[in-house]
């Protein structure tokens, strides 16, 4: 099998602690903030770019005008974006272009084609994107790689992802209050087209028997939940897995949030999402908090 770098994290055969990781926007207001919450959780921030600013520094991190100085100078594994929406896809390129393997992208806002555009590069290059519109990836105690805050998350065994960022918090406080540990939790991004999706992350942890549970925190619009329930059907999972689907009482074709959040005709409603989960043999809770009564059953 080959490893991606994400797929050698989530699958246990690779620890993401000490991985060197770069910031591109880095003098930006939320690079210069997140870079200092990362560095603060213990994340190895490395070095920063951005166009015109080389030489100067964030936080005691050097800045470069382009990523492949940056890798020339430090090596790096992983870059966050921080780059506006109409510069992500270059930023995305010159990423992959530097030999970075990893990308996740915070920015909004992305224009679709720019998203697929961005997909096709990062396979070009064989490596992964996670998002956009994305709060990121923690691991507790290992790395944080976004700009979620790491109060909710406790380390354990439980594979945490989402489509949004506020649930992915919420639902990990409630956990972490049942006791329940996280061993990765990821946002996979809000947006109709996102790069690495549901079923590619499942696949990449399939073999980690450290993960006990699957926390999926989905929401109305598109097919995702549905393809993931379909995919459990196929697959011989040893782990046990809940869901919470967001947008209950959302109007229909009215988008609600996030970009991929839209409910057309009978297409993309918590029903379909619920009933497809739940023939898969997945619970699925009606309100954030009852995902860790769900778990602590299933556990």
């Amino acid at each position: 099998m080959s490893y991606t770098l994400l797929r050698s994290w989530l699958s246990g055969e690779k620890s993401a602690k000490g991985a060197k990781v770069l910031v591109q926007g880095i003098t930006g207001r939320y690079g210069r903030l997140h870079t200092e919450l990362m560095m603060s959780y213990g994340t190895n921030i490395v070095a920063g770019v951005t166009p015109g600013k080389g030489g100067e520094s964030v936080n005691g991190v050097p800045v470069y005008n382009t990523c492949k100085e940056a890798v020339s100078k430090h090596g790096v594994d992983a870059s966050i974006v921080f780059v506006p929406a109409q510069n992500y896809l270059n930023a995305v390129r010159e990423a992959f272009e530097a030999g970075i393997e990893l990308v996740v992208g915070i920015t909004e806002r992305v224009p679709v084609r720019d998203t697929i555009r961005s997909i096709h590069i990062a396979k070009q290059y064989h490596g992964d994107i996670i998002g956009p519109n994305t709060p990121g990836l923690i691991m507790p105690n290992d790395i944080k790689i976004g700009i979620m805050p790491v109060q909710p998350f406790l380390q354990g065994d439980t594979l945490v992802l989402s489509r949004s960022g506020t649930l992915t918090y919420e639902i990990s406080n409630y956990l972490r209050k049942a006791g329940i540990g996280i061993y990765a939790a990821l946002g996979i991004g809000g947006d109709p087209i996102i790069s690495t999706n549901f079923i590619e992350v499942l696949e990449m942890a399939r073999e980690n028997n450290r993960i006990k549970l699957v926390v999926l925190i989905g929401e109305i619009g598109g097919d995702a939940e549905e393809r993931v329930a379909e995919y459990i059907k196929q697959i011989d999972s040893r782990k046990k897995m809940v869901a919470y689907v967001a947008g209950r009482s959302a109007p229909k074709e009215k988008r609600m949030g996030h970009a991929g959040a839209i409910i057309m005709g009978n297409v993309g409603t918590v029903e379909s999402k619920e009933k497809a989960l739940n023939d898969a043999g997945v619970p699925v809770a009606k309100m954030p908090w009852e995902v860790a009564e769900l778990a602590k059953k299933m556990l």
